[in-house]
């Protein structure tokens, strides 16, 4: 039996493309926010590159227990700030995919599962750091689930990581202000 077949890059951008449509639809109140990552899928530029400073496609895992009450987030070493684990396109199209590679590699969790549809979408600002420009990352963010051990390992990325009470964090007035919305999504949304 032949491996499943990878989608042809314009496949995947066509499936991006109808994903952030529905997010639209799905969530008015951010349609304007979908708007702004459908304009920079269109580019001539590729977008999934992070060369392209003047903004590129990242990809995050809203990475939720078995349980689906706690969510576990690192301590990011470059932004000092507790967040969802995620990282750079790097030229794979399939932001799903990415997401689910960056909460493996992040956390050293393995048997995790990733939806495919889109959770959250977030357009925030990368400050200078060293060599490379202040730019733009478009995260797509995805619920990814453990399904076996919930033992994390941290990795060079993070200071730390821990498992946080989502309802903890949509009431933390300190949490990042996408930290909470993805709470409140979540907590929202029928398990």
């Amino acid at each position: 039996m032949s491996p499943p077949s990878t989608p042809p890059e314009s496949s995947l951008v066509t499936l991006l493309e109808a994903a952030f449509r529905d997010y639209a639809r799905r969530w008015p109140d951010e349609a304007a926010t979908a708007e702004i990552f459908l304009e920079l899928l269109a580019d001539a530029a590729d977008p999934f590159v992070r060369e392209r400073l003047a903004g590129h496609f990242t990809a995050s895992s809203w990475l939720v227990d078995a349980m689906g009450t706690r969510a576990l987030l690192t301590h990011h070493r470059k932004l000092d700030r507790w967040l969802q684990l995620g990282g750079h396109a790097d030229g794979d199209r399939d932001l799903s995919n990415v997401a689910l590679r960056e909460a493996e590699e992040e956390s050293g969790l393995v048997d995790l599962q990733v939806e495919s549809e889109l959770f959250d979408l977030d357009r925030h600002w990368i400050p200078e750091r060293g060599d490379v420009p202040g730019h733009w990352h478009y995260d797509a963010r995805y619920v990814v689930r453990t399904t076996g051990s919930e033992d994390f390992v941290v990795s060079e990325e993070s200071l730390d990581l821990a498992w946080r009470d989502i309802h903890a964090i949509a009431e933390d007035p300190a949490s990042d202000e996408s930290m909470r919305r993805m709470a409140a999504k979540w907590l929202g949304r029928a398990r």
